[in-house]
């Protein structure tokens, strides 16, 4: 049997006004999906582009009740999470991705 990863993740805009977090079981395609405002709504209204943070789940069942924690939560103990491990807000997914194109493990289709 196949082991799946599921990722919670924020994503920001380049003023960190607004956060946005999800969960997906292909992280880099995702990213690439809100980078690009492939996915209308909140994340492409908001012109949110910035990974700033994420987790790595083994079980979906984990990864959508730590999510939904995450929402519950204030603004303030949020950012407090994205400072902990990325103390700038940097984008995280700059080094792996540059918007333009998709590597062969972000084509995959979701499962």
């Amino acid at each position: 049997m196949e082991n799946k990863q599921y990722y919670i993740y924020f994503m920001t805009n380049f003023e960190e006004t607004t956060l946005y977090v999800g969960v997906t079981n292909n992280l880099e395609r995702r990213v690439y999906e809100h980078k690009n405002k492939l996915l209308k709504g909140f994340t492409s209204r908001y012109h949110l582009k910035k990974l700033v943070h994420y987790e790595i789940y083994n079980d979906i069942e984990q990864a959508i009740a730590r999510e939904k924690q995450i929402k519950s939560w204030s603004r303030q103990r949020k950012n407090e999470l994205i400072k902990s491990n990325n103390a700038n807000w940097d984008d995280l997914s700059e080094s792996w991705t540059d918007c333009h194109g998709l590597s062969e493990l972000a084509l995959q289709p979701s499962q």
